[in-house]
């Protein structure tokens, strides 16, 4: 027999084509994996953001604040959609998210720019992610010096010489040092759990198929939706201690503050570890074995970490990346955890992203149970 042999070589490499054509998960993530990476990099990815909400409180209307708030409209970082009344609105509206900045203009405003005593403007930050407002604050705070430049000429001239005609002051709220360590190590729990929880689950029915161990659990009464949470109880509780390792890790390791409630947290986290262990499961009644299985955790994880917020500013995507965002249950738990450790939200601020992640459970599980017996004749 000859060291190497043309025609037995080929034929291994027609037997490894005709195993690629027929295996068509495989084939679709070769060609699904690198389109989805080049449409999420090429499109939905942006390191900066523009165009952010931003309420006004104006008890000072003149020429000069409108030319200051136009100064900000065409820096391209601001986007004005409300206006309050009082500072208390403001707060309120921050503190749930609703709105990026907050711009307050006193009522003597006006008054004491004329008498060539600078006055203050105060823009307050939502700056839990200090890469969504970083360029917006340094963009604004160059206004001072320049947005009056079309108003102060004449008799006003004068007040253009010298200091600026009035301050900006930012404050940045919930992470006012901006340390990046706040908004990443609560998002890494997300992402973990994500990680960890799809996979383990995503082979837990294949594992059984290739191993012979499926049919016996078919003789038995066992019903798909038993045999679907009997399988994600344990994994739960792996769940809650890698995310007790976590919160441990973030408040003793990383300084990480903690201002809301435990309780309210260690729900959130178990409503999004069904969720994920819900997707695992369905992933794995679809795939024949373990190597699709992966393949199909992979395919999910991606989207999931690009699209949540988690490595880049949700409100500097597109607005239909923002949407598949939207379907992530990631994208509300890093809500949920960050407005908890930061900013200390209770039940009604934070039902908004809790309601998601119960919805999202029930309805995967819904479409696990029902493919469940198709996949495994």
């Amino acid at each position: 027999m000859s060291w190497f042999s043309f025609p037995r070589w080929w034929s291994v490499v027609l037997k490894e084509f005709l195993q690629l054509r027929r295996d068509r998960i495989t084939f679709a993530m070769i060609i699904g994996i690198p389109l989805v990476q080049l449409l999420l990099f090429g499109f939905a990815i942006n390191g900066d953001p523009k165009h952010l909400p931003t309420a006004i409180i104006a008890a000072d209307d003149s020429p000069f604040t409108r030319s200051f708030l136009t100064g900000m409209d065409h820096t391209g970082y601001f986007h004005f959609v409300r206006q309050f009344a009082t500072e208390r609105e403001g707060e309120e509206a921050l503190r749930r998210g609703d709105v990026q900045f907050v711009v307050s203009i006193p009522a003597n405003f006006t008054r004491r720019l004329l008498r060539g005593e600078p006055p203050a403007i105060l823009i307050e930050a939502d700056a839990t992610d200090p890469s969504t407002t970083g360029n917006a604050i340094n963009a604004v705070r160059q206004l001072a010096q320049s947005a009056l430049q079309n108003d102060l000429k004449g008799p006003l001239l004068h007040l253009a010489g010298g200091r600026t005609p009035f301050e900006v002051r930012v404050h940045g709220l919930y992470n006012p040092e901006g340390i990046t360590q706040y908004n990443i190590v609560p998002g890494l729990m997300g992402v973990i759990l994500t990680m960890t929880m799809v996979l383990m689950t995503g082979l837990a029915i294949t594992r059984e198929r290739e191993h012979g161990t499926m049919e016996n659990m078919l003789a038995t009464p066992v019903t798909p939706l038993e045999v679907m949470t009997g399988k994600i109880v344990p994994y739960i509780f792996i769940g809650l201690i890698q995310a007790g390792i976590i919160l441990l890790s973030a408040r003793f390791l990383f300084g990480v503050p903690f201002l809301g409630s435990l309780t309210i947290l260690f729900f959130a986290i178990l409503l999004f570890i069904a969720g994920n262990l819900t997707i695992g499961i369905t992933l794995s009644s679809l795939a024949r074995n373990q190597l699709q299985a992966m393949q199909m955790t992979f395919f999910y994880f991606l989207p999931s970490i690009l699209l949540s917020g988690f490595m880049f500013p949700f409100r500097g995507m597109p607005g239909w990346a923002q949407v598949l965002g939207s379907l992530l249950p990631l994208t509300y738990f890093l809500r949920v955890v960050r407005n908890l450790m930061l900013k200390g939200d209770g039940w009604l601020d934070l039902w908004p992203n809790l309601w998601p992640l119960i919805l999202f459970t029930v309805v995967v599980m819904a479409i696990g149970t029902r493919f469940y017996r198709k996949t495994l004749d």
